[in-house]
């Protein structure tokens, strides 16, 4: 009823336009799927609400002697119609279902196909509304090939990848579960369209420049795009044929070459084809790569010891190896550092020295066809000495000729050996070695002219170093009981000598000996000794008695000696002044400079020639013996 309402407002206009309106077909029940045991009315409408004869009826094209309006039908077709004031109306598509369900319809998803992309096949058809619970299972073909596992609960099917030589026509089934009922769809043309190859490319493995004689090079084809069977083929400069050919539904592929020789060094490339003509890659060169030989580690110092402070190469390098190449630098197994040679050749480093950089040392060198280790280097680094220090030992006051003074001289740093020097007033004394470093010592027998300046110096080969100086000011007596200076004595002189001497001695001691001043032995003794006067006789009373003071002995001063060593006839003589300083029960004070007038004691000791000098007269021999027998004491 709603056809025949529109119907019936568009008529007039039709008409108006001068065109015969179409006719229209109406169906009873209103829809376009029936069972084959229903019956189907079809009524055929015009501009006009009433029609009497002149309609003619048509299915699938082909007329039906029939002219009523309304017409029976129980066959599955197209239908069509027209009345005498109307033209043919559009065809209505009606369909009798054997018992359950349409005639399948094959569909392919996408409609378009590109050679090597999915498609999806789909077999439509339609349960009856009535028997919408029935289960049907379905199968997909190819011309006469049946695709995928065969009968399956889904309509669907999904091809991963079609290519050209799949360009055919397809065709499905569906059927009951229980088999009683097959249908198969209408056969579709599925065409697949080719995609051409473009940016081709080849690739080594190992990479380029990398290939090991006696190794296997692999060379790699590919293709950014590029569908169906695609043949790939590899090709080296200056030979004609192909080294390999392949033909795959693949965008690459890949040809081996096994135990790669120099001769196979050169220029390589692929060509891809599919169909469409051949497309060549890049051209890369394939050279044979070479491991790297042992290297050989030298350390570069600017002098020929390596110094602290000073910065120190170490330059490794591998005579044989393809570039780049790597090294690695060690101490001691710690890796310092690397540094890269691009090109090949070696490689360096520098390290700033400290004491502690002494050891053994490494490298390696790498160019990823194998690392090669060198044979290690031993370094010393010596260490420039330090500023010494002299110490004196003994040193001070009472350092007496005659005594031995130890020099030490220490550095606190430097590498061994060092060798010491001595000096007096920059004058050299001598010099001593410490083969294992620390200090080292030199000994002086002291005399007068040995007050002054001393210092020392150590030197390790790497500059010497100079201790500041130290003073001694030596003033002491000597230890021994005497140094024997020989004296030229004469015939008279010696007896002038001797006899005023022995008159000065002869009065001293035999005084000394009346106030008990020498002890039995014929040495002085300290409570009753008494100082004498040089200068003239005592003005006080020779009956009063004499006290004698305890005194104090200060230091012996050399006054003066003669020597002549060469004359026979000799004496030996050592002249000593002695100062004394009073002493009472008192607390002692500090010693005070005395007074000129003071009486000064003179000590002496002679010694006459030797008894067989024949320059002597036999009588005074004798006589001087006698005296020096009778008169003389020997003073320590």
């Amino acid at each position: 009823m709603l056809l025949w309402l529109l119907f019936l407002l568009l008529a007039p206009g039709r008409e108006q336009s001068g065109i015969a309106p179409k006719a229209f077909i109406l169906l009873q029940p209103p829809w376009s799927r029936f069972f084959k045991e229903e019956i189907v009315t079809l009524t055929c409408k015009g501009a006009h609400s009433s029609v009497q004869g002149g309609i003619t009826w048509y299915w699938d094209k082909k007329r039906l002697e029939r002219e009523s309006e309304e017409i029976q039908i129980n066959t599955s077709g197209y239908y069509n119609c027209k009345t005498r004031g109307s033209s043919l109306s559009d065809a209505v598509l009606v369909e009798f279902l054997s018992e359950l369900f349409s005639p399948p319809v094959l569909r392919a998803s996408p409609s378009h196909s590109i050679e090597g992309n999915p498609v999806t096949l789909k077999c439509e058809t339609s349960l009856s509304p009535q028997k919408s619970d029935r289960q049907l299972q379905f199968r997909f073909f190819k011309e006469k090939q049946v695709l995928g596992s065969g009968w399956s609960s889904s309509p669907e099917l999904r091809v991963p990848a079609l290519w050209t030589e799949d360009s055919w026509s397809y065709w499905c089934q569906a059927e009951t579960v229980t088999h009683n009922i097959v249908k198969r769809s209408r056969r579709s043309q599925i065409q697949v369209q080719r995609v051409p190859v473009s940016d081709v490319t080849l690739e080594t493995q190992p990479r380029e420049g990398r290939i090991v004689a006696g190794g296997n090079l692999v060379l790699i084809c590919s293709v950014a795009k590029g569908t169906g069977t695609i043949t790939f083929s590899w090709h080296r400069e200056g030979i004609e044929r192909s080294l390999g050919r392949k033909t795959q539904h693949s965008l690459s592929a890949e040809l081996q070459i096994s135990s790669v020789k120099e001769h196979d060094a050169g220029r390589y490339y692929c060509a891809a084809d599919n169909s469409r003509g051949p497309m060549l890659s890049q051209r890369i060169r394939v050279a044979l790569g070479i491991p790297v030989s042992c290297p050989v580690l030298t350390l570069r110092a600017p002098r020929a010891q390596a110094v602290v402070g000073e910065v120190l190469e170490l330059r490794c390098e591998a005579q044989r190896g393809s570039p780049p190449i790597l090294y690695r630098f060690y101490h001691e197994d710690v890796a310092l550092g690397n540094s890269s040679a691009p090109s090949g050749g070696g490689a360096s480093f520098n390290l700033s020295l400290t004491a502690e950089h002494s050891g053994n040392y490494s490298c390696e060198a790498d160019n990823s066809l194998g690392a090669q280790r060198s044979d290690s280097v031993t370094l010393k680094v010596t260490v420039p000495v330090s500023r010494p220090i002299l110490t004196l030992n003994p040193l001070g006051a009472q350092d007496m000729a005659g005594d031995t003074l130890e020099l030490r001289c220490e550095a606190q740093r430097g590498s061994p050996p060092i060798l010491y020097w001595f000096f007096h007033e920059d004058v050299t004394l001598g010099n001593s070695s410490a083969p294992s470093g620390g200090g080292a010592s030199f000994n002086l027998s002291l005399m007068e002219e040995h007050s002054g300046n001393f210092s020392c110096t150590a030197d390790n080969s790497l500059g010497a170093q100079r201790s500041e100086v130290v003073t001694l000011n030596f003033t002491g007596p000597s230890r021994n009981k005497g140094v024997l200076i020989p004296v030229r004595v004469t015939g008279w002189l010696l007896s002038i000598l001797g006899l005023a001497a022995a008159v000065v001695l002869v009065g001293h001691f035999r005084t000394q000996r009346k106030s008990g001043g020498l002890s039995a032995s014929g040495t002085p003794s300290p409570s009753g000794y008494q100082e004498p006067s040089l200068s003239s006789p005592s003005s006080t009373d020779p009956q009063e008695p004499t006290h004698c003071e305890p005194l104090a002995l200060t230091e012996l001063q050399p006054v003066y000696s003669n020597v002549n060593p060469e004359d026979s006839n000799l004496v030996y003589s050592q002249i000593w002044s002695v100062q004394h300083t009073k002493e009472n029960s008192a607390p002692k004070s500090p010693r005070l400079p005395r007074e000129d007038k003071e009486p000064v004691v003179i000590y002496s000791e002679l010694k006459k020639a030797h008894p067989d000098d024949p320059a002597e007269p036999a009588g005074r021999r004798g006589r001087a013996g006698e005296e020096a027998a009778d008169n003389y004491e020997n003073v320590p």
